[in-house]
């Protein structure tokens, strides 16, 4: 069955059909969920809401090429995720508008030096950053969006969204400058 014909039979109810969409795309939309959930089993509640609201939106969704439709499901997950922490208020209160990035901006490490790092020691290195910074880290660099796309998500500005990223970069190369510093003593 292609996506568009799952997605029709989504929209009218087939539960043959819902099922096959859960179970074909479950397992990528709770990755999407776990980068932006504190917990295993708060990205599965993410998840189950975000699957809630797709099937009773389904019908709004409009096939426009092969992939599309876990684009559109992983922006309702996006959205899902990001409803879900503005109501804990935690985003809001990191995510200002920024207009300048007045801090000084660190020397990216060369990719050779990066690739020398095991990815564990890198993904903690990513989580450490602070919320704000690290959402917008894994938007832009992770699930590709721009920052006009990032913007309306969050409800920031877009150059809010540009210096999130810039300082995140920051954080992280000072980090990783640290980590090889330390290494190679």
């Amino acid at each position: 069955m292609t996506e568009q014909e799952l997605a029709n039979r989504c929209a009218r109810g087939d539960n043959a059909a819902r099922r096959e969409l859960y179970i074909t795309y479950r397992a990528r939309l709770l990755a999407l969920c776990r980068r932006y959930a504190d917990s295993a089993a708060e990205a599965e509640d993410l998840m189950q809401d975000a699957f809630i609201k797709i099937f009773r939106v389904i019908g709004s969704f409009r096939w426009t090429r092969p992939g599309s439709l876990y684009s559109w499901m992983a922006r309702v997950a996006l959205n899902q995720a990001f409803d879900s922490a503005k109501k804990r208020r935690r985003l809001g209160q990191e995510l200002m508008d920024v207009e300048d990035i007045a801090e000084e901006t660190a020397v990216e490490p060369q990719y050779e030096m990066i690739a020398s790092i095991p990815f564990e020691v890198l993904q903690k290195m990513v989580d450490s950053l602070p919320e704000g910074y690290r959402t917008v880290f894994k938007l832009y660099c992770i699930d590709n969006l721009s920052h006009k796309e990032i913007a309306s998500l969050l409800g920031i500005k877009e150059k809010s969204s540009s210096s999130s990223l810039a300082k995140a970069r920051n954080a992280l190369a000072r980090t990783i400058k640290k980590y090889l510093d330390e290494k190679n003593q």
